[in-house]
């Protein structure tokens, strides 16, 4: 445990003093994810929006949802999506980052544990956007910021970590067993309709919303719903809160320890 504890606590460190580096290989990475077309980065933000318009209008005039409650069914829609986006979005580009950068892998000095960081950064950066418009969109339908959207900073800074700490354990299995990537992406499409992303967890039956609450995205989504739409603070749900960072405790505490086990084994394999 103690051996477990100072690989933990190295590994943290190691990244906070490389942290100017880490900015600066984000901002490449943003650079060159869509440097060959035309747009450029604007496919980063083009991309989810057309999603989201599509999905909006079949459900709104195919499906006639037109307000869920009080709400907008658009507003209710996106503060759901546009976090499980940034997820998604994260951890599929992370979980191929070390199988994809063999000639960063193979040079000693570099610090290999940053690739995953790099995506989900990237991705964070993306996100920030999309907060924005979730702002303007909230507010155009009279859900105006006001002290609960603060705590947008939480529940983000949670969905990261969150994020980071899977990246971790698939960035580092997906080196030995490449079919992991197609693995992610098939588990994060039923993630996505099993979380009460299109649809409310009210309509279960009470006994059975418990299999719904072990998602931690669920914590994530209904907390960004808070801020916007609810007004409830984070932690108006002590045990739901504790149950999630738990959850997310335990898996960084995996990932890191995962990553570092394999970490020397990664240039002999990509």
């Amino acid at each position: 445990m103690k051996n477990l504890f100072s690989k933990v606590t190295g590994f943290i460190s190691e990244i906070f003093k490389q942290r100017v580096l880490l900015y600066e290989l984000t901002r490449r990475d943003l650079k060159i994810r869509f440097a060959g077309s035309n747009l450029g980065l604007f496919w980063a933000f083009i991309q989810p929006l057309v999603t989201i318009l599509v999905l909006w209008f079949v459900m709104a005039f195919g499906f006639k949802a037109g307000y869920k409650g009080d709400v907008p069914f658009i507003l209710w829609l996106i503060t759901g999506i546009i976090p499980f986006n940034f997820f998604s979005d994260g951890l599929s580009q992370a979980t191929g980052s070390i199988s994809d950068n063999s000639f960063l892998v193979k040079k000693v000095v570099f610090k290999v544990s940053f690739l995953p960081i790099i995506k989900v950064l990237s991705s964070f950066i993306i996100h920030l956007f999309f907060i924005f418009v979730l702002i303007v969109i909230s507010s155009c339908f009279g859900f105006y910021p006001s002290v609960y959207t603060c705590q947008i900073i939480y529940y983000v800074a949670a969905l990261m970590i969150f994020t980071l700490s899977l990246s971790w354990v698939t960035s580092a299995i997906a080196v030995f067993f490449r079919d992991l990537s197609q693995i992610v992406q098939t588990g994060l499409q039923l993630v996505f309709w099993g979380t009460p992303i299109f649809w409310s967890i009210n309509s279960l039956p009470v006994n059975l919303q418990w299999i719904i609450k072990i998602n931690p995205l669920f914590y994530i989504v209904e907390g960004y719903r808070d801020c916007f739409v609810n007004q409830q603070w984070f932690w108006h749900d002590r045990s739901l809160m504790l149950y999630f960072w738990c959850v997310v405790i335990l898996f960084s505490v995996m990932g890191i320890a995962v990553f570092v086990r394999l970490r020397p084994h990664f240039a002999d394999v990509v």
